[in-house]
């Protein structure tokens, strides 16, 4: 496993992300954000990792931390994925 590097500064960058938004990593200046990747909506580990973060997320805000998922579906899949699965992520 490679070594993590630290404060790294990253470029700004947005994506177009549920609800008709647009994911802007400068507006999320001061947050923690965890950025996670996954292969697909609707799949069972998906689904599941999904669901853990959506149960912690008062620990989460607590922390100032903010979820971000990416996976290569289109903006009405992840709709329908986080309707089905209640995720406000």
């Amino acid at each position: 496993m490679g070594k993590v590097q630290l404060n790294k500064v990253i470029p700004d960058f947005e994506l177009p992300r549920t609800g008709n938004k647009t994911f802007r990593l400068s507006e999320n200046l001061g947050k923690n954000i965890i950025l996670y990747f996954y292969p697909k909506d609707n799949s069972p580990g998906c689904t599941l990792e999904g669901q853990n973060f959506r149960d912690r997320i008062a620990i989460f805000n607590e922390h100032r931390t903010i979820i971000v998922g990416v996976s290569r579906d289109s903006i009405q899949v992840h709709e329908e994925f986080k309707k089905k699965t209640r995720l406000s992520l």
